[in-house]
């Protein structure tokens, strides 16, 4: 029989109660649809996780909180008082879930009679025994006995997580925010039903990490689970690419402020315009509205309040609104101008390259380069062409029109001198010169016995007028341009070879890249001595007659035979280094005798059409160099014809000439109408070189020379930019972007509106984030100015728009406490970190799972991307000593802290930073 408390109690009055009949009270429990009286209790099984043998039972109402499961436990576990505890609920398919809220009531934890809690505490170390992490550690013995400097700990790099790493070490040296972790009072304060938060998780996840980093007991940590938990929570974290360490911290921060939050329900505030009222009023009134909605251990910690003024240009309307910050991002002067260093390559055959450093506009064009160097070299800029040599060909060659933000400061820009004739009125046609070396070794691999050929050398870019692109006249013009390292023979030095002339018709049968008959005809007039048999030879092999059917020719159909076609250089679009098939033969035996005569062109002209340009866009190219073979297969010297006719001598040329693409390697396929491709593209040749040639007459050591011009002499100076300037920029007016205007309330309409930033108050930790990576809509660069950044005394007073601070107003003087680092350029960088020990006053230097001493003198650097300040009134004096960090100390702490001088090297050095891509 059910009855009323208040009814029992006047029963027991009245009558007494029985022996041994007990009172058995129940409750109303609160159920979806109705109250009901709750007659059977919940009943569990309750044990620890490091003795799950002894189990015991216990009851509880629905309406119970898991608190109350909670204290059952520890009393009767025996728990150590201020033990930090978290509870497992294990169902009968023995799946575990956490009970996170120890605030929610039995019935909403789904908690039901048969099923198990399993209570943990957490290690002594940080870690908790259900989920143990892999701590970097040096023999299995030593995982109990290392005891560090609490906080002295590396986080693992995970691949491509430094910039994780590093905006976590800033955080855990911020005393404030480690204190509250460490003390737990964040378990007092998760906010499980805030929507804009992430249940409590990441706060949990962030005061693991912490505690096992300032457990002293643990050299590295490995953060994987935090890391789960970030990408979980923000999408734009997930996988393993390099991301930005201050978009981290921003995620973080406004994270662990949304999990952390006080306010449970957050009322509608509607704000107000200031409309004349004092800056103090308006100021306070934001102020607290702000923390109506928001209230956490990170708004204590690090928001302050700035005033913002808008302007409007047609009604002159101002609106001041007061807006809190977390972190103050401060852009960096950015110059108009930029250095470049560049090698001209003048006319003078017999002048070496010479590099120069000039200063050019940022937002400039490749004519201003031009002008740049014309003040030094006194030649115009219409006499100069600039092009992006990589691999020994061209990468690109610049329109003077195009701009100097697609040239990167780590590309080799070489600025060519261009002849000019005296009358304009023949056409001249801007020659690409590669050079190129056939290869001793046949490659088999590629399916026809052929020998290769590898460019080598600077390559050239020449004018040369229409009528003087003939075999004859090119081979002079090339031997002239080339003579300060390519020694012409002495007339001592007769370079003559046999040639049987019906060899070497056919040979040029089977070298013509598939020159049809007609073509050939056409051509019969000027190429008189060889016209006979020019179109009846057989293939020279088997091998080569697919090739030559769709081979490209050297030479248009109103040219004479092309030379022949001797392989191929290597294909690279600055990734790798395959090569493109083609057709070509030998002429002799030897392969160091594959150079036929000059003679047998003499007299052609190429009259409309260049030497095989590349059309090619850049995406075919690509792919071009990713399916072309590693060599370039040729017919074998001696599957040559076996017809015979008179032999006679001729003068042997030093190397030949053969139409290539950009990429250097001959052409395949047929131009327009079966006829080589037009002038209007760009034409590239090239001149292949037999070894024992090349090793005989060209001067390697003398090709690679080159001289500096006055100008690199000037030792560049590095920008610094003192920190006060910055922030005078952050609060400096401007005018809105047209892709963020502002709608005035007069107007009604959006407007271009002049906006002011001011700072009114200051947090206790204030983060200031140098813009480093400039973006605008033509350029994307990283600023590596030296931000000139005070470690002690950085002085707010004369940057805060509130002059007279009142009775129990903090000071505005600043210490570092922390900076976070990036190296490396836009693509690709490391980052790591600097930070002092809150307990002992030390600096050290955070390098993903490295730790080592830092000096002072070390932490102003130009990489310097993220700074921690602690307001001074707040920074409390170190609890313990600093420790010895004298080259000359003997025992160093076994946490990979090393103090030898080496070490204390600058860190953005080489070989201490591991630089990642991503």
């Amino acid at each position: 029989m059910l009855v009323p408390a208040d009814a029992w109690h006047k029963l027991l009055v009245w009558y007494g109660v029985v022996d041994a009949q007990p009172p058995l009270e129940r409750k109303v429990v609160d159920l979806p649809s109705t109250l009901k009286v709750e007659v059977y209790p919940v009943e569990i099984f309750l044990c620890l996780h490091s003795n799950m043998e002894n189990v015991i039972t216990a009851q509880f109402s629905r309406a119970d909180n898991i608190q109350s499961i909670q204290r059952a436990m520890c009393e009767a576990f025996a728990v150590t008082v201020g033990s930090e505890c978290r509870l497992w609920m294990k169902s009968s398919d023995s799946s575990c879930e956490r009970l996170r809220n120890i605030h929610m009531s039995v019935l909403d934890a789904c908690l039901s009679s048969g099923m198990t809690v399993i209570m943990e505490t957490r290690n002594a170390d940080g870690t908790w025994p259900s989920s143990r992490p892999q701590i970097m550690r040096n023999s299995v013995e030593e995982q109990d006995s290392y005891r560090g400097q609490p906080g002295v700990c590396g986080l693992t790099n995970l691949g491509n997580t430094c910039f994780m790493n590093s905006a976590l070490q800033c955080l855990s040296n911020t005393p404030p925010l480690t204190e509250y972790f460490l003390q737990s009072s964040y378990l007092e304060e998760l906010n499980f039903t805030n929507p804009l938060g992430m249940k409590g998780e990441i706060a949990e996840a962030y005061a693991d990490v912490i505690k096992q980093m300032w457990s002293g007991r643990h050299y590295s940590v490995v953060p994987r689970v935090f890391k789960t938990k970030v990408g979980h929570f923000a999408s734009q974290f997930l996988g393993y690419q390099q991301h930005d360490s201050q978009e981290l911290l921003s995620f973080l921060l406004d994270g662990l402020h949304e999990d952390l939050n006080r306010v449970k329900n957050k009322e509608y505030i509607e704000l107000r315009d200031a409309d004349g009222r004092p800056d103090q009023e308006v100021a306070e009134e934001a102020w607290r509205n702000h923390r109506r909605r928001n209230d956490s251990v990170i708004v204590d910690t690090f928001h302050g309040l700035f005033k913002s003024t808008l302007v409007c240009p047609e009604c002159l309307k101002i609106s001041v609104t007061f807006d809190p910050f977390c972190y103050l991002s401060v852009p960096l002067p950015v110059s108009k101008e930029r250095v470049m260093e560049v090698f001209y390559v003048s006319l003078d055959p017999y002048a070496k390259p010479a590099q120069h450093r000039v200063v050019v506009p940022k937002a400039g064009k490749v004519l201003d380069l031009c002008s740049a160097l014309c003040e030094m070299t006194s030649i115009p800029p219409a006499q100069m062409v600039v092009a992006d040599v990589f691999n020994h060909r061209f990468y690109k060659i610049y329109n003077a029109d195009e701009s100097l933000s697609c040239i990167l400061d780590r590309d080799d820009i070489f600025v060519y001198e261009l002849s000019v004739l005296e009358e304009q009125q023949e056409e001249q046609v801007l020659l690409a010169l590669y050079l190129r070396e056939r290869s001793h070794y046949r490659d088999y691999g590629s399916g026809s016995s052929s020998y290769g050929t590898t460019l080598f050398g600077h390559p050239l870019l020449l004018n040369v007028p229409r009528s003087s692109c003939s075999q004859e006249a090119l081979y002079t013009l090339f031997l002239q341009r080339l003579r300060r390292y390519v020694r012409p023979p002495d007339p001592s030095e007769e370079l003559e070879e046999e040639e049987e002339e019906d060899d070497e018709q056919e040979l040029y049968k089977t070298q013509t890249n598939g020159i049809s008959d007609d073509e050939e005809q056409e051509g019969a007039e000027k190429a008189e001595p060889f016209q006979s048999d020019l179109c009846c030879g057989d293939s020279s092999s088997n091998s080569q007659s697919d090739d030559t059917a769709t081979a490209k020719p050297l030479l248009d159909q109103n040219n004479t035979q092309p030379p022949p076609d001797h392989g191929d250089g290597e294909t690279n679009n600055k990734s790798e280094n395959p090569t493109e098939p083609i057709c070509s033969a030998d002429t002799t035996d030897t392969a160091k005798d594959v150079n036929p005569g000059t003679h047998s062109t003499e007299g052609a002209e190429i009259s409309s059409k260049p030497p095989l340009p590349s059309n090619t866009t850049e995406e075919e190219q690509k792919e071009e160099d990713k399916q072309e073979e590693a060599c370039s297969p040729s017919p074998k010297a001696n599957e040559q014809p076996a017809k015979r006719r008179a032999c006679r001598k001729r003068r042997k040329s030093l190397f030949t000439i053969q139409a290539v693409n950009s990429n250097g390697t001959t052409e395949r396929g047929t131009g327009e109408g079966g006829s080589a491709v037009s002038f209007s593209s760009q034409p590239y040749v090239a001149i292949d070189w037999d070894p024992e040639m090349k090793k005989r007459f060209y001067n390697e050591n003398e090709a690679e020379k080159y001289v500096k011009h006055s100008s690199m002499e000037v030792p560049q100076q590095q920008t610094t930019v003192q920190l006060q300037e910055c922030i005078e920029l952050f609060t400096t007016v401007e005018t809105l972007e047209e892709e963020n205007p502002w709608y005035c309330p007069v107007c009604k309409k959006h407007q271009l509106a002049t906006k002011k930033l001011d700072l009114w108050s200051l947090p206790e930790v204030l983060i200031i984030h140098l813009k480093r990576f400039s973006y605008t809509k033509f350029t994307r660069e990283k600023l590596d100015s030296i931000v000139d950044f005070p470690l002690r005394d950085l002085d707010f007073s004369g940057c805060l728009l509130r002059k007279n601070l009142s009775n129990g107003e903090p000071p505005s003087r600043y210490d570092l406490i922390a900076v976070s680092n990036h190296y490396g350029g836009l693509r690709d960088g490391h980052y790591t970190s600097y930070a002092c020990n809150k307990d002992n006053g030390q600096w050290y230097y955070f390098d993903d799972s490295k730790v080592t001493y830092a000096r002072e003198d070390q932490i102003v650097t130009n990489a310097a991307y993220v700074l921690f300040y602690h307001r001074q009134d707040k920074i409390r004096k170190p609890t313990l000593p600093a420790p010895n960090t004298s080259p000359t100390s003997t025992t160093q702490p076994a946490n990979d802290i090393t103090s030898c001088k080496d070490e204390e090297a600058e860190p953005s050095a080489a070989s201490y930073v591991t630089m990642e891509t991503d």
